[in-house]
């Protein structure tokens, strides 16, 4: 025997087939009937399309966006300031193929039934390659809002916006087809308090709503900079107010925008974030000077809706890898899958990625059908309690699948350490969490029928007895506006689990909704996998596992 024979120190065996190519659409079951469920069913093609490109050649893009980070050029060669960001192909690649498919564009577009529930669900397939290139998508699809309420501007701009077509030339909105919007609202002494904001706007004639401003100042967070233009706040002498920024003025020439640097920051890496001052930039006022808040809202309220679509994005990713893991490893010679205490976890973890998926789904409907009462103040409340549990739910369920991989989730060449560091970011983006959770007491101190609404969206527990002990709870706990604030993240995570519990009770599958409601209403565990005896947690670890074709 040849010493290169003995050389041959092991066989690799037991390791983990490769989900690389797998149609996350096909394999997703949950997401399937969620979207049927919601109207969804018209755009199956579409889906599924979208589907095969986000496990596969997305995928890919994915990772090679994250492995090469934007870099900022602040001159060119010749000693000119261009304050360029330059992204790999990869990265491009991620964002025009997200355009061509409509995902800022197609509730505007095709405003039919479903519309936004087919987009979300577009969303959720495209940021389980690549969340942070989900970052100028989402504010280029939630700038349309807010520019129709200056129609003079949207006359430009909103063609461009919903145009399927990708241009990312640092040239003028006039030489392109297509443009992306970007957003600058917070500043150094201010962070989410933005009506502390100092940057100055001055109007260049007579000013007023749709008119020419130069605004003075800086931004400490500008997401997207190489975004054609950005809706950002500024003080005029009325008050702070909205304005859309472009980066390149009608003429051409380059607006006095300047990028300071990038931020260096946990996860979202494939996104370029920046900090920017304005030195005399040209603006257009959008909506009512000194109502540049409620104007902007318009953007953040779609761009929250996003964060929960995001985030349950993220922990679908997570539950894919976790369990077709565990539907494959052996230990001790027996499949993880197998095992009674996986079992429970990954089960437990299928409950949290549905549940986050139809509170989401329930969203996109209410955006659906928002010239019905019921359903804008649904939305109105919602989306915030939505922002608030979900964001913050995801990055313990991503740790949670990461730990169920063991050594192989902690590494790079796995896609759950990105997941684990994008998790974070869409709870604190767009107002962290005690932010949603005052937006909620505000949402129902100061508008008429939203609490109404809430119960009347709950109903009487559908014939559950736990769901409707605990909206009883609800009604009582509203009643007392004794120290209301101090009880509001608690308030919000009992709306948050009970609107679950219902919505997966009213859908019909009684494997998820008795698990869900034993668990999240009854339940005494404080982990994941501490699921209560008599859950059918085989066929939940089934619903939840792909398998491949």
């Amino acid at each position: 025997m040849s010493l290169q024979q003995f050389a041959e120190t092991h066989e690799v065996f037991n390791q983990v087939p490769s989900l690389d190519g797998a149609n996350l659409y096909r394999v997703d079951l949950p997401l399937q009937e969620w979207i049927r469920r919601y109207d969804g069913g018209w755009a199956e093609d579409r889906l599924n399309t979208y589907g095969a490109l986000a496990g596969g050649p997305l995928m890919q893009a994915g990772f090679l966006a994250n492995e090469h980070k934007p870099q900022f050029k602040t001159h060119d060669r010749y000693g000119n300031r261009i304050d360029l960001v330059e992204f790999h192909p990869a990265y491009h690649e991620l964002m025009r193929t997200a355009i061509e498919h409509g995902l800022p564009s197609l509730p505007w577009t095709d405003p039919r039934a479903g519309a936004n529930v087919v987009r979300a669900g577009l969303t959720y397939l495209h940021s389980q390659a690549e969340a942070a290139s989900g970052c100028p998508l989402t504010m280029t699809f939630a700038a349309v809002p807010a520019l129709r309420l200056q129609p003079e501007i949207a006359d430009i701009w909103v063609p461009k916006i919903l145009a399927t077509e990708y241009d990312p030339r640092n040239v003028g909105i006039e030489q392109k087809a297509g443009v992306t919007i970007g957003m600058a609202m917070t500043e150094k002494q201010g962070g989410t308090d933005v009506r502390a904001n100092t940057t100055r706007a001055y109007p260049v004639g007579i000013g007023g709503p749709g008119q020419a401003y130069e605004l003075v100042g800086h931004k400490w967070f500008c997401s997207a900079p190489m975004c054609d233009a950005f809706l950002t706040l500024a003080q005029t002498d009325k008050g702070l107010s909205c304005f859309l920024l472009p980066r390149h003025r009608p003429d051409g020439t380059r607006n006095q925008f300047y990028v300071q640097r990038l931020k260096n920051k946990l996860g979202n890496w494939a996104n370029a974030s920046s900090e920017v001052e304005y030195r005399g930039a040209l603006a257009w006022m959008i909506g009512e000077e000194g109502r540049g808040v409620p104007t902007i809202i318009e953007m953040v309220a779609m761009t929250r809706f996003d964060c929960m679509v995001g985030s349950s994005s993220l922990m679908r990713q997570a539950l894919t890898q976790a369990a077709h893991h565990c539907a494959h490893r052996k230990v001790g010679g027996k499949l993880l899958a197998d095992q009674p205490l996986m079992q429970n976890v990954l089960a437990d973890l299928a409950l949290e990625s549905e549940a986050a998926l139809a509170l989401s789904m329930r969203m996109g409907r209410a955006l659906d059908h928002l010239h019905d009462e019921q359903e804008d103040k649904f939305a109105r409340l919602v989306t915030a309690i939505g922002k608030y549990w979900i964001c913050k739910r995801a990055p313990e369920m991503v740790y949670e699948a990461s730990e169920c991989m063991g050594g192989a989730g902690y590494v790079e060449e796995t896609i759950l350490p990105r997941l684990y560091r994008e998790a974070p970011v869409n709870s604190i983006w767009e107002g962290s969490g005690n932010v949603q959770c005052l937006d909620v007491l505000r949402a129902l101190s100061k508008e008429a029928g939203v609490l109404d609404a809430l119960f009347a969206e709950l109903g009487d527990g559908h014939g559950d007895a736990r769901l409707k002990a605990h909206i009883q709870r609800l009604k009582a706990d509203f009643a007392d506006t004794a120290d209301i604030q101090y009880r509001a993240r608690q308030l919000t995570e009992d709306v948050a689990v009970g609107l679950q519990a219902k919505l997966l009770l009213e859908a019909g599958n009684s494997t998820v909704s008795d698990a869900f409601i034993a668990s999240r209403l009854e339940g005494r565990g404080r982990v994941y996998g501490t699921l209560p005896r008599g859950v059918d947690v085989e066929a939940l670890v089934a619903r939840s596992t792909p398998h491949l074709a």
